[in-house]
């Protein structure tokens, strides 16, 4: 019970003033008074206090003073008073408590200074002042803007106070800090969306590789059926070396694609063995060459004397050097400088790659390793590229427990980039294994089957293996593959995996099923590059052999040869 009318009054006015700003329509406060009564007329009387968002009439001259006893305890609301132009008038320790204002800094500043600057833009703070007068009570809730600049996330409701003539006199805010739980449900939502994201980005990298391979089988398969063919013009040698060359490229960009998909999705792992750098070296230049010559660059590789061996996955190294070599092939005007030399100091192999190129712009090198990242940016284009391959370098570097670094004085002063790795601390001992060669005997070649739905593809693969001398017959689907093969009886069989109806996998553990089968060469072709947790699906599904499209014509001959070997054996 209060003890006076002061504190009467402050307890059931600051509840009433709360009421109405969270948007309680009206409210009732009946106040009583233990005082004895002397008569009536001078008795203080119970007093009924009724009002509405519409009826909260007051003296002007009343305000600040009613204000202060309103919210002096409401600490945990910051609630403050604006003036019909919007400036502050008053200021409670809540408020100051919120936003780091206190009432000398605040008061007389426009409250705008409180929202967030696109907020002010968009004339939001003048929207909320306006949707309060014409409704009598509005309700927001946006970023606001603390004193040190950093965001909270409010309920903030307004109010508009009007004198006995029901002129306005100024806007009542009470602001509620919302930040620790909707940020929380806000970061929830945003990881949830990021990681939908996520998912569709792979599902979209898997669905590009696989619709990009597919049609550059058929575009090598004919190329490869040109050469067989000894064309001597050197017109049509020079367009065939240019197809390989660009077919080269884009299956390049799609495999650094893939790789930076599993990198951050944490799938990418190592195959590390002892490896002799020099090695690696000399492999990488000659894949680098193509590009290297096709722009008619001069190219020097400087290597130690002695070897340089490092603990390192031998193909992931290749690739870290045939990116950088490929860089500094594009960045550098044809007829341009390209070196490459191995040294080791201090325990520490160290992979240099200098050009006399492009450069880069120093604003740009902390970021040159970034996804993405692009010197040339300009609508031109000229360079291509999709700016992954620094990117893959740097985390393969990294994965190596090595690190990567890049100079350049400047835009057209060229470039260096350099790869520093751990040595191996002793010298690991080279165990010789010497296998006498056994000499193949002429015999039948393989009977093969192709299972392939693209026709260009299939015919394209037919018509090279025929031109090596092997045996072979195209089924376009899985039921009829299997309808044909116990009459042509092949020895290999290759599948592609993503077919119509029946896939790959079903056609390779039917034809596992049948005994004339068992021991019949299953190929997977596939263009989609398998991750870490289906590597093992094709052989769970009865398969030898796995190859990614455009098949390596190399590896698949070597394939059929050892399966035309067996048959002679047999």
């Amino acid at each position: 019970k209060p003890t006076c009318r002061k504190s009467l009054w402050a307890d059931a006015a600051r509840r009433l003033f709360l009421f109405l700003a969270v948007g309680v329509r009206a409210a009732v406060c009946a106040a009583y008074c233990d005082e004895p009564r002397i008569n009536s007329h001078h008795a203080p009387k119970e007093r009924s206090l009724m009002t509405s968002a519409d009826e909260t009439n007051l003296v002007p001259q009343e305000l600040s003073g009613r204000f202060d006893l309103l919210v002096a305890d409401a600490r945990e609301y910051a609630v403050y008073l604006v003036e019909r132009e919007g400036s502050i008038r008053c200021w409670n320790p809540g408020a100051e408590r919120l936003f780091g204002y206190s009432s000398p800094e605040i008061i007389g500043q426009h409250f705008s200074r409180l929202f967030s600057p696109e907020d002010v833009r968009s004339g939001q703070p003048e929207y909320e002042l306006k949707a309060a007068l014409d409704t009598g009570h509005t309700e927001c809730i946006r970023w606001q803007l603390r004193k040190d600049g950093t965001r909270l996330w409010c309920n903030a409701t307004t109010t508009p106070l009007f004198d006995e003539n029901k002129q306005l006199i100024s806007y009542a805010r009470v602001l509620h800090d919302l930040t620790e739980g909707e940020a929380r449900e806000a970061l929830k939502k945003r990881g949830d969306d990021l990681a939908e994201a996520n998912r569709s980005k792979e599902d979209f990298m898997a669905l590009l590789s696989h619709e990009l391979r597919n049609p550059l089988s058929p575009i090598l398969n004919a190329l490869n059926v040109q050469r067989q063919v000894k064309i001597d013009d050197p017109i049509l040698l020079q367009a065939g070396d240019i197809i390989e060359r660009q077919v080269g490229r884009i299956v390049r960009m799609v495999d650094d694609l893939l790789d930076i998909s599993r990198i951050t999705k944490g799938k990418l792992r190592l195959n590390k063995e002892r490896v002799e750098l020099r090695m690696i070296a000399n492999i990488a230049a000659e894949s680098a060459r193509p590009l290297i010559d096709a722009r008619k660059h001069e190219f020097s590789v400087s290597l130690p004397t002695q070897p340089i061996w490092v603990d390192a996955d031998p193909s992931r190294l290749e690739q870290i050097f045939v990116n950088l070599l490929h860089n500094a092939a594009k960045y550098t005007d044809c007829g341009g400088l390209i070196r490459l030399s191995v040294s080791s100091t201090n325990g520490e192999a160290s992979i240099k790659v200098w050009d006399n190129g492009l450069g880069i712009p120093p604003e740009m090198l902390p970021n040159i390793f970034d996804l993405f990242t692009q010197v040339d940016a300009t609508l031109s284009r000229s360079h291509g590229g999709l700016g992954v391959g620094l990117a893959l370098v740097r985390t393969l570097v990294e994965m190596h427990d090595g690190r990567v670094q890049a100079f350049s004085a400047g835009l057209k002063k060229g470039s260096e980039f350099t790869v520093i790795l751990p040595m191996l601390a002793s010298i690991p001992e080279i165990k010789t294994k010497t296998v006498p060669e056994r000499a193949r005997p002429k015999g039948p070649a393989a009977r093969v089957l192709i299972v392939e739905d693209n026709i260009d593809a299939g015919d394209s693969l037919s018509m090279l293996l025929r031109l090596h001398g092997h045996e072979v017959l195209v089924a376009r689907t899985g039921p009829s593959a299997l309808e044909v093969a116990p009459a042509f009886k092949p020895n290999v069989v290759l599948c592609d995996i993503g077919l119509p109806g029946m896939d790959g996998y079903q056609v390779a553990q039917h034809l596992r099923e049948k005994p004339e089968f068992k021991k019949v060469l299953l190929c997977a072709l596939t263009g989609y590059t398998p991750s870490d947790a289906d590597r093992d699906r094709p052989h769970q599904a009865g398969f030898d052999h796995h190859f990614v499209k455009p098949v390596d014509l190399k590896k698949l001959l070597a394939v059929l040869d050892e399966a035309a070997q067996k048959v002679v054996v047999s």
